[in-house]
């Protein structure tokens, strides 16, 4: 069977192609920046992992030594204005070192576009297309739509705006036809390919047999979810700068993801071409049509069964930022907010409190101050509150808790989070159980490493309402986990 490259393997569809490659019988070496966290994922001792980014040249060559296969699956979502530039130069980077490694084929899951002018993210993804098709290796480019899958980025903003709002008044991109595909047969596309033994070097549109516009996709969702009919009001003066910010207060997409989103939209995405066919057959039931693939992912969620989420390629801190272990001198100052408290509740019971923090259980301190911050750091274009968690009961590193990331977790000892709101510096909350003289011993650490004048300035004018909020939690997480489970 083939080595097969994933990159992206952190992120929705990479850390759900892994485990589909390693159950057809294939060998697969996984290329990421922070190899930990893929530690608590339950196929990584699997696999092989590679430790590059994507615009290193030698470390990217290095990845792809003995590789067969190589999937490009890197996607600048919530990117700056560079964010072009990047994907253009890692496209050139991958494609030279598969040459220079003697890959067989490069397969790259990008967008499907419509005819007229293109959004800025879109152009971005023809463009990284154009790059493979022309690069010595042959490449496989699947162009997709909007994908319905639990946890994908797309799926939870049309959930959470027909469940939240029964009468809407929506853009006219809601009237735009397109063609959604459900999760699994895209993951079957794209499986398949590590298999065709034919040298193909082409693009080919995927999609699922409804061809929908985004209000049927309303309309439809509603129906499968078992939700009363929505009423939905088109308005022609909300653009997509305004749609993604109206999108980002009503759902847990924030709008630096929601934007690309609802750009891509704006035209009619509907495949022109069912060409993928004559190498990878439709199976004898037919492609997964948008009722069942609501009525899938809806499933998942309820059992509480998402293997990846959009938040799992969030962008973590940069490498250069110190952690909260380092001495206090390592790139700067740390102030830090500690608490502790000794108790007479069981180890393992503070641990499965500390475990589930978060999401539907909340913070344990004040909720109304937290929804606050959550709304404050919406309002600036952060991630908010929103996201919740993956699972309601534990969590693994690069977990995405509300607007934390876990950075590290020990069982029944630590959990670190950093913090991914917008805030000037780098900020880390850690909880703590360890026990002492037959007693168990909660401790707290709030750390903040603040960047320039605003950032010194930033923690002094919140250790009031830190006093507060931190100081409430040892107590109450405690009486949590006193109480009968």
């Amino acid at each position: 069977m083939a080595l097969c490259l994933v990159t992206g393997a952190t992120g929705y569809i990479g850390g759900r192609l892994v485990p589909e490659l390693l159950e057809a019988g294939h060998r697969v070496r996984c290329m990421v920046r922070s190899p930990g966290r893929l530690r608590d994922l339950p196929w990584a001792g699997r696999t092989e992992i590679a430790t590059a980014d994507a615009l290193d040249p030698e470390a990217t060559r290095a990845a792809m030594e003995g590789v067969e296969v190589a999937y490009y699956l890197i996607h600048t979502m919530g990117g700056g204005k560079g964010f072009a530039g990047a994907d253009r130069e890692a496209a050139r980077v991958f494609a030279a070192a598969a040459q220079a490694a003697g890959v067989r084929r490069i397969v790259y899951l990008g967008g499907l576009s419509g005819e007229g002018a293109l959004s800025p993210h879109l152009r971005s993804r023809a463009e990284v297309a154009r790059i493979f098709l022309d690069a010595p290796v042959p490449a496989v480019v699947l162009r997709a739509a909007v994908i319905i899958g639990s946890g994908s980025a797309s799926f939870e903003m049309l959930r959470h705006l027909t469940e939240r709002l029964p009468v809407m008044t929506t853009p006219r991109w809601v009237h735009s036809r397109t063609q959604p595909i459900a999760v699994r047969d895209v993951l079957r596309y794209l499986r398949a390919w590590a298999d065709v033994p034919d040298e193909v070097n082409r693009a080919f549109d995927i999609g699922g047999p409804d061809v929908l516009t985004y209000g049927e996709m309303m309309h439809g969702y509603a129906a499968a979810a078992g939700l009363p009919p929505r009423l939905i009001i088109p308005v022609p003066l909300l653009s997509p700068w305004l749609s993604s910010h109206w999108v980002g207060l009503v759902t847990p997409v924030p709008a630096s993801i929601a934007r690309p989103l609802v750009e891509g939209l704006r035209n009619e995405t509907v495949c022109r071409e069912h060409d993928i066919a004559r190498y990878v057959p439709d199976p004898p039931e037919g492609l997964i049509g948008f009722s069942l693939a609501v009525k899938l992912a809806l499933q998942k969620i309820k059992e509480a069964d998402v293997a990846t989420r959009w938040t799992s390629a969030s962008t973590p801190g940069a490498p250069s930022d110190p952690l909260p272990s380092d001495p206090d001198w390592a790139g700067g100052s740390l102030y830090i907010d500690r608490r502790t408290l000794t108790s007479d509740v069981a180890p393992e019971a503070l641990w499965r409190v500390i475990e589930g923090i978060g999401g539907e259980n909340g913070w344990y301190s004040l909720p109304t101050a937290w929804k606050l911050r959550g709304v404050l750091d919406r309002a600036v274009g952060g991630v908010g509150l929103r996201r919740g968690r993956r699972d309601p009961r534990r969590l693994r590193v690069g977990d995405a808790n509300d607007f934390w990331r876990v950075e590290e977790i020990e069982p029944g000892r630590l959990l670190r989070l950093r913090a991914e709101m917008l805030v000037p510096g780098v900020a880390w909350l850690e909880l703590g159980v360890r026990t002492e003289d037959g007693r168990t011993v909660y401790e707290q650490r709030a750390i903040f490493h603040p960047h320039g004048l605003f950032g010194h300035l930033y923690w002094w004018c919140l250790v009031p309402f830190h006093r507060v909020i931190f100081g409430r939690m040892p107590a109450n997480l405690a009486a949590a986990a006193s109480r009968p489970s």
